[in-house]
Parts: structure tokens; sequence; C-alpha cells
């Protein structure tokens, strides 16, 4: 027993460790970055192309002679933007829909659940392929296709975690004081609900950003010139085999980022005390 808890405290230690020392890089390459950056991420010099370090190009040029650093940089904000948009819209959609449905029950939560049983029915991937396609490649059309893959999951937990606390005796005295349903909800059910989410988004944000990326790498999402890590990835792989480190660029910044928020949900399950559970 004693080992086994040594372990989790070790284990423990080394996740806080890892996640501040990810604070600490990150903030020092965002310093870096503002302080370097003074390259347009787009600007083409063909008699540059290729060219490997330096004190002008730290990270060396593509195969247009766009300077790497930049293009990555900006990839942060294409990436790690609109990810964060289809997770942030993926939320207003799902959580007042989880509210709405498992606090009033009855046809309403039918009705909803019904519609969140039909996304369900196939794995998020697929649909969010077959909803690109239809919509079109671009970064626009595949946010909103994520977004209406995602809200589904958010949903579902909320309206869990609001049918457990709907039978409650604080709720049942707020009903009985006459307490509108809308201050219910926002008052006393939010709250409860806000720990689970937080803990959850994080979670997914890393899978967003692999869908971003691996969506724009086979042409569904961002489209070149734009300096989208997955999109760079598509770019720069016919240099694979004579320049290799021009892909390990954006794919070692995704895996990074991707570590990142794992770390940060780990963090935020501990603060919150979420445990996993099902959905009702």
């Amino acid at each position: 027993m004693r080992g086994i808890t040594n372990n989790t405290v070790q284990l423990s230690k080394w996740k806080k460790g890892t996640f501040i020392v990810g604070i600490i890089i990150l903030l020092l390459s965002l310093l870096y970055t503002f302080l370097y950056l003074r390259h347009d991420p787009n600007f083409v010099d063909m008699g540059n192309r290729l060219a490997g370090s330096s004190l002008t190009h730290p990270l060396g040029t593509d195969h247009l002679g766009r300077d790497m650093l930049t293009r990555l940089w900006m990839g942060t904000q294409y990436t790690i933007g609109f990810s964060s948009l289809a997770l942030f819209a993926a939320l207003l959609i799902g959580i007042p829909i989880g509210l709405i449905s498992g606090y009033f029950k009855g046809i309403t939560d039918r009705v909803f659940m019904r519609i969140a049983d039909a996304f369900l029915a196939f794995p998020d991937t697929i649909v969010a392929i077959v909803l690109a396609g239809l919509l079109g490649p671009g970064i626009g059309n595949l946010v909103l296709a994520i977004t209406l893959v995602k809200w589904v999951n958010y949903a579902r937990l909320v309206r869990s975690t609001v049918l457990a606390e709907s039978e409650k005796e604080y709720i049942w005295i707020a009903k009985l004081n006459g307490l509108p349903a809308r201050k219910i909800m926002s008052k006393h059910l939010f709250p409860h609900v806000i720990g689970h989410v937080l803990v959850m988004a994080s979670l997914d944000f890393g899978k967003v950003i692999l869908l971003i990326s691996a969506f724009s790498y086979i042409g569904l999402g961002a489209q070149p010139p734009t300096p989208e890590w997955g999109a760079m990835l598509n770019e720069l792989r016919p240099f694979f085999s004579s320049m290799p480190q021009l892909m390990l660029y954006p794919g070692f910044a995704i895996v990074l980022v991707v570590l990142f928020t794992n770390l940060l949900g780990d963090y935020l399950r501990d603060r919150f005390d979420v445990k996993k559970e099902g959905s009702v």
C-alpha cells in the first residue's frame, strides 16, 4: 500500500513539474517570438529557399523561402485559435441544452437526447469528415463541423450532472420559494456543472487541435498559404527526406500543445475533484 501511495505521489509530482516546465517554455517562446518576429509569414523569397538556420532565420526557410519561425508562430494563432473557437462554440450550444434538458425533463429532454443519439451513432471523426466534406474545404467550415460534433458530449455531461443535482433538497427548496427556473439553473445548477465542463474541455482541447491539424493535412481544413500547422505538414511533406526538420517543427508544436492541454486537464480534474462518470 505504501509503495502504491509513493508511486501516486511521484506521478503527481511529475505531472505538476512537467506542467510548470511547459508553462515556462511557453512563456519564454512567446517572449522571444514577440521580440524577434519581424518577417511576413507569406513573403516568398525564392533566392533563399530551403535555407538552414541563421541569425536572420533561426529555424531556416521553407521551399518558398518563407521564414519558418514566423510561420510556426502564426500557426499557433490559427491552430490554437480556431480550435478554441470550435470548442467555445460547442460549449455555447452544449451547456444550455444540457441545463434545459436535465432540468425540465419530459418531452424537452427526449427531443434533445434523440438528436444527441443521432450524432453519437457514429464516431466523432467519421461525422466530422462527412460534415467537412459536405460543407467543403476551408477552416471556417471545419470549425463548424467540429462544433456540430462536439456539442453533444457537453450536453450529455451537463444533463447527467443536472439530473443528479435536481433531486437534492436545496433545489426543491428553491422551487418551493418560487425561484424562477432561469435563476435556479444559473445560480444553483451551473456552478456544479462548470467544474466538470472545464475538465472535459481541457482534455478535449488536444483532440480538437489534432482534428484541425489532421483535416488541414488532408486538405479539408486550412488552405495554403495559411500557416496552420497541419497545412504546413502537408506543404512540406515532399521535402521530408532532404530537410526533415521542416516537418518536425510543426509536428513537435502539435505534440507539445496536446501534451500541455492533457496535463492541464489532469490538473483541473484534481483541482475540482472530478471523477470519471458515465453519461445518463
